[in-house]
């Protein structure tokens, strides 16, 4: 149990001293992972150690929208250098717009999306140098 702390003594002593008195009885002995290093402290993904812990509780947390949106138009333009046809990737291209335009227009909760429409062009013109 905690003992309240005393008067005169900062928020950070009075832990510290919690701390340092837990350390001497050995409360912190035997703990899982004890001495090795933090794993994904070098992970980009502030949100990792959410991810982690419903990985271990077997939860399977469904991606937002926004994101599952923007990953399917990443993996769409990337299937474009295999389309046989200007008129496949035009209509590819035409299709994502069609999903990214929708999405913006009504979709109101969760995160906001910086996804903009995809230039046809510009798609076109690296599918046509793309070696297929």
């Amino acid at each position: 149990m905690t003992t309240r702390k005393p008067i005169g003594v900062t928020f950070e002593s009075h832990v510290e001293e919690q701390i340092r008195a837990a350390m001497e009885r050995g409360d912190f002995a035997g703990l899982p992972g004890a001495g090795r290093p933090l794993s994904n402290l070098d992970d980009d993904d502030p949100m990792w150690w959410i991810k982690q812990k419903a990985r271990a509780e077997g939860l399977d947390l469904p991606a937002p929208e926004q994101l599952r949106l923007r990953s399917d138009v990443a993996s769409r333009l990337a299937e474009v250098v295999s389309m046989r046809s200007e008129a496949q990737v035009r209509a590819a291209v035409d299709e994502l717009n069609r999903r990214i335009a929708a999405f913006n227009a009504h979709h109101l909760d969760g995160p906001p999306t910086d996804l903009g429409l995809v230039d046809v062009d510009r798609v076109i013109a690296r599918w046509k140098v793309s070696p297929r």
